[in-house]
């Protein structure tokens, strides 16, 4: 048996996988909602509240996990993770509640790791690919062939990040609308270009 857990900005997720004759077959899927990217403060830091939330999620995702060998077992932590400054912790915490270590991957990893997921689950053609993928606090955006990523991005824009800039208290208005747009126009900037040389025109 082999078990990921993508702890992410906006959700939790576990997939419990079976390998049978070289091939990957999916057991069970568990996913929550926990919003640890809503749950920074104004300094970065994870509050008890949400980091409570988060560890009741993964102790149910532990009842699952229990007797897999360590070897058998991925979790990572992406966006939230990499910017809380409290993030140490709050590892510390998840791995005394899961019986597992916990890696938080850098956004070119997590743009691979996606590209990755993403090319398995389509048919097998030549042709290049563009995928993206919105995130609560990241957005990835990998060229690839086949099953080999060839450009790796990860933006600094995501459902939850923006949502906790520009429209706090839920209310969406022309000004605030137009601020999240020019954010993410000048994200996209930083990779047009690059993307462009490479012969990605879309």
């Amino acid at each position: 048996m082999l078990a990921a857990i993508d702890m992410g900005s906006n959700s939790f997720h576990m997939v419990v996988a079976r390998l049978v004759h070289g091939e990957i077959r999916t057991v069970e899927k568990m996913g929550e909602k926990v919003q640890l990217g809503a749950g920074l403060d104004q300094y970065n830091r994870l509050t008890e509240e949400t980091q409570l939330r988060a560890l009741e999620c993964l102790s149910r995702f532990a009842q699952r996990l229990q007797g897999m060998p360590r070897e058998a077992v991925q979790i990572v932590g992406t966006n939230a993770l990499r910017v809380a400054r409290n993030a140490h912790d709050f590892i510390a915490r998840a791995e005394e509640v899961l019986g597992y270590p916990v890696e938080i991957i850098a956004g070119r990893e997590e743009a691979r790791l996606i590209y990755l997921g993403v090319s398995h689950t389509l048919s097998d053609d030549s042709g290049r690919r563009l995928v993206i993928d919105i995130g609560g606090g990241s957005t990835e955006f990998i060229i690839g062939q086949r099953f080999e990523p060839q450009e790796l991005e990860s933006l600094h824009m995501g459902c939850v990040s923006f949502r906790n800039r520009y429209f706090p208290d839920g209310k969406i208005t022309r000004r605030q609308m137009d601020k999240a747009i020019t954010h993410a126009e000048q994200e996209l900037l930083n990779i047009r270009q690059h993307y462009r040389s490479v012969g990605w025109q879309s």
